[in-house]
């Protein structure tokens, strides 16, 4: 696979401005260039590509999307304008034959500021990208939601990184998730964040979403299993199957809530609430009809906390 060595400054020759202004064309990976643009002022860039040293002595001719364009683009190097967002696939061909030989695809991103509108913004505190990990083996996911007016943008390239080591990640059939494993040991203290880059594409827009993040802040434990009452109104469950053993060493704390019989676990008024450590809870309260809830997270990094479990108590009849 030939290597694209095409990184240089260029000069906008439509901008009209005393100050000098400077585009940077960069390569992302093999066979993909990146024009990085400001948003605010209109440009031309002219960006110089090359078919490959090995058809340096070959009659060569350059296809735009599939399209030769007119007038033809011919030879090994060859310069093409890219006007604003105007970028594109160039493939380079055999003129005998017809042959495909090479190819370019030349991205623009806005910049500095990046100006997304590929991606559905997930929280004030988690951004665009949404990260959870069940534990603390080292496995942990990333999701992301399209806008609906994008929602054909498809993932060019992701990084994932601790301290400048590579994360493996696999991305999902749809390109809305990756999983990843970080090979950090899990009782070692982190010291370094994970660092996640998601390259999107919508036709020639490009646009980066970052986020960063230490283990500990995004470990949100699974829903409690087997969660039961016994006679005088005690109820108990267990740890996740997915959560760390020993116990001892990672602790979960439980937030136990009391709500309405009609309401939800997320209800605002509630009965009682409480926390405990311990895996079991009396409920001593004079009402027949209740929803018991409880749920966890991590003791000592206050982290996420699990999604609810809960209990429905009704007179004489309950259910879970």
């Amino acid at each position: 696979m030939l290597a694209l060595l095409l990184m240089g400054l260029y000069m906008a020759p439509c901008c009209q401005s005393s100050e000098s202004h400077q585009e940077i064309i960069e390569t992302l990976m093999d066979h993909v260039l990146v024009l990085r643009v400001p948003h605010d002022l209109p440009t031309t860039i002219d960006v110089p590509l090359i078919c490959g040293e090995a058809h340096h002595n070959q009659e060569v001719f350059w296809k735009k999307n599939g399209v030769e364009p007119s007038p033809a683009l011919q030879g090994n190097n060859i310069t093409v304008p890219v006007l604003e967002m105007d970028g594109g696939n160039y493939t380079c061909h055999l003129r005998s034959t017809g042959q495909y030989l090479n190819h370019t695809l030349v991205l623009v991103q806005l910049y500095p500021d990046n100006h997304t509108v590929i991606l559905e913004k997930k929280s004030h505190e988690e951004g665009h990208i949404h990260c959870w990990a069940l534990n603390y083996e080292g496995s942990f996911h990333c999701s992301w939601t399209r806008t609906h007016y994008r929602s054909n943008a498809a993932v060019v390239l992701v990084k994932a990184e601790r301290k400048s080591e590579n994360i493996s990640c696999e991305l999902n059939t749809d390109g809305s998730r990756i999983d990843c494993q970080d090979a950090d040991c899990q009782y070692k203290e982190e010291q370094h964040r994970i660092s996640i880059t998601v390259y999107l594409r919508s036709y020639w827009r490009l646009e980066a979403y970052t986020r960063e993040f230490f283990l500990r802040d995004i470990v949100r434990p699974e829903q409690l299993p087997s969660l039961r009452e016994a006679e005088g109104g005690v109820f108990s469950w267990n740890y996740p199957d997915s959560w760390e053993k020993p116990c001892t060493f990672f602790r979960l704390l439980f937030q136990v809530k009391i709500v309405h019989h009609r309401d939800s676990c997320d209800a605002i008024d509630h009965i009682r609430l409480d926390t405990t450590e311990a895996t079991t809870y009396e409920v001593n309260i004079k009402t027949k009809k209740y929803v018991f809830c409880v749920r966890a997270q991590d003791k000592f990094t206050n982290g996420p906390w699990s999604n609810w479990s809960q209990y429905v108590v009704n007179k004489h009849r309950a259910s879970r």
